[in-house]
């Protein structure tokens, strides 16, 4: 196995398309929201394939689950791996997020890769940085 090597960058949404799933108007409340993001630094994937579902618990706060998919390039080499993420959003608007690569999804240049993320977004703030951590082995 390789070291561990850290990457950083910025990444933003291009398309977001929430539905909510069952009563709109009950707390707490789920829906499902498809997202298109890019990304940029250590991994350059534009248009990524995301989903997630959240929970509500009041209208402004909550939890999340969701996987996506980037094909692109990380720290240079070419592929694609999918990334398991879970995260809350709060009163005034921020979101923290941690993300994890799904095993056995790395193609390309990056077959073998493992690796853990995170990201915290506040209000107003483009693109959203990110640090991701990985081994290719």
């Amino acid at each position: 196995m390789s070291a561990s090597t850290t990457v950083t960058g910025g990444f933003g949404y291009a398309d977001w398309t929430e539905t909510a799933i069952g009563p709109a108007q009950t707390l707490p409340r789920l829906a499902r929201a498809s997202v298109v993001n890019t990304f940029t630094g250590g991994i350059e994937a534009a248009a990524t394939v995301c989903e997630y579902v959240l929970v509500y618990a009041t209208e402004k706060t909550g939890g999340f689950t969701g996987l996506q998919q980037l094909t692109g390039r990380l720290d240079g080499r070419t592929g694609g791996f999918t990334v398991e993420e879970r995260g809350t959003f709060e009163e005034d608007g921020t979101i923290r997020c941690a993300f994890e690569v799904v095993p056995g999804t790395a193609t390309g240049d990056l077959a073998g890769l493992r690796g853990t993320g995170s990201y915290r977004y506040h209000p107003g703030e483009s693109p959203v940085p990110y640090t991701f951590s990985y081994e290719l082995g």
